[in-house]
């Protein structure tokens, strides 16, 4: 999956959640990214962040997102995402989350974007 700007790198990442397709997700991030599962945690690598995404399609989640900024310098872009999920927990009951996300991403030698930091707690 080839990403050829930020926002689409998230709408990306969206769509293969929603989906469960966590290779599809994990594909948009850098091989040292870190990634926050939750406010004042962070996991780092690939490995890392697959098992922390299993766990968020395991709820079966529907995320919709809005992206609210984006700002780019040559090949390093932060964007902000106002966000929502929506899912079941493991014992059927419904959830509900959401954040004002703040990620880093940058375009490798392909020309495509990827994850750098992706931090879904980062900014109000």
């Amino acid at each position: 999956m080839r990403a050829n700007s930020p926002e689409q790198v998230i709408e990306l990442f969206a769509t293969a959640l929603n989906s469960g397709e966590v290779d599809a997700a994990i594909a948009l991030y850098e091989p040292e990214a870190t990634f926050a599962p939750r406010p004042g945690e962070k996991v780092q690598g690939l490995n890392e962040i697959r098992s922390a995404l299993e766990q968020f399609t395991a709820l079966e989640p529907r995320m919709r997102g809005e992206i609210t900024k984006v700002i780019a310098a040559d090949d390093v872009a932060v964007v902000h995402n106002r966000w929502r999920l929506d899912g079941r927990q493991p014992d059927g009951d419904p959830i509900e989350m959401g954040g004002h996300s703040a990620d880093v991403l940058r375009r490798g030698a392909d020309g495509s974007w990827r994850i750098l930091i992706d931090d879904p707690w980062g900014s109000a």
